[in-house]
């Protein structure tokens, strides 16, 4: 992501800004407070500590979430819950992996893919830890 300390700290993703860039006291404590309160954990690898967002949601539409989860099973793909919905797709064609959708939601979700699909791809490969055995989306 490429906002400013200062967006980032309007968002829901300031656990995102580097914690050398962190001024004082009360900054440390509300970046503590964002990764203990957002979808993210401390991930350890090679002897390092990484942050990672466990999912991160991509968008709300028309009372759909759509999601992507970190450290996942190939194909690269994304989530889509509502109430009447528990479903996953992938990133490169909208293809139905598993679950069901009435026509009326998939034809929303198709749609929504064809101008969504570089937010999709950028935040599938945000999300991906060095030893995700998918690793980050390469296709077209």
């Amino acid at each position: 992501m490429s906002l400013s300390k200062s967006e980032l700290k309007k968002s829901p993703y300031f656990h995102l800004v580097d914690p050398m860039e962190l001024d004082g006291l009360q900054e440390h404590a509300e970046w503590l407070n964002a990764i203990l309160h957002n979808p993210c954990m401390v991930w350890e690898e090679n002897g390092e500590y990484v942050l990672i967002e466990i999912k991160q949601l991509v968008a709300k539409v028309n009372g759909l979430k759509i999601e992507i989860y970190a450290n996942e099973h190939p194909p690269p793909h994304f989530h889509v819950k509502s109430p009447n919905i528990d479903a996953c797709f992938s990133i490169e064609d909208c293809k139905l992996i598993n679950g069901t959708a009435s026509p009326k939601d998939l034809n929303k979700i198709r749609f929504w893919h064809t101008h969504a699909k570089p937010l999709l791809i950028e935040s599938w490969n945000a999300t991906r830890p060095t030893s995700c055995t998918v690793g980050k989306y390469s296709g077209s």
